[in-house]
């Protein structure tokens, strides 16, 4: 089977149910978006996050299934999340990447929207650092509560700090 090219023109893809329901919503949050290997994906603003999430939702995107992050040090913006939602009614998935820059890893939390972020904010919190605000305190899940520094960044030292 051929490798089909990735299409990211926007004017080709605002058909899909995704980027159609947040084009409608507020077009100035979409930053871009690329189909490859059948699978959407939507770059938004950071600032957009909690609000490009409720309108998902209203559109029936109604499981948030995964949040991740990739450190792309030493690019910047060095942090991208990726938000990972499915409709059950249309049977498809979307994703969502918001960029992030390394000396300001601050994104809204997504919490009043799905609860069930909560687990995954609090372990990029504790494996990359970055903090969501609108939210409780946060403290670390995976990591010893003393252990210093995040080690899934890219710049932290392969033997950790000593």
């Amino acid at each position: 089977m051929p490798l089909i090219e990735a299409i990211t023109n926007l004017q080709q893809l605002k058909d899909r149910p995704a980027l159609a329901a947040l084009l409608d919503w507020n077009h100035k949050a979409v930053v871009g978006a690329k189909f490859d290997h059948n699978e959407l994906s939507i770059t938004i603003g950071r600032e957009f996050i909690q609000d490009t999430c409720r309108a998902l939702q209203k559109a029936g995107y109604n499981f948030l299934s995964d949040i991740t992050c990739v450190d792309w040090y030493p690019s910047e913006p060095r942090f991208e999340l990726s938000y990972h939602l499915l409709s059950h009614r249309l049977k498809e998935y979307v994703r969502l990447h918001v960029r992030l820059t390394g000396n300001d890893a601050v994104i809204e939390s997504i919490m009043p929207v799905w609860p069930s972020s909560n687990f995954f904010e609090r372990e990029i919190f504790d494996l990359f650092g970055i903090q969501f605000t609108g939210r409780g305190p946060v403290n670390r899940i995976m990591m010893p509560d003393d252990w210093k520094g995040h080690p899934l960044r890219k710049d932290y030292p392969v033997e950790g700090y000593r």
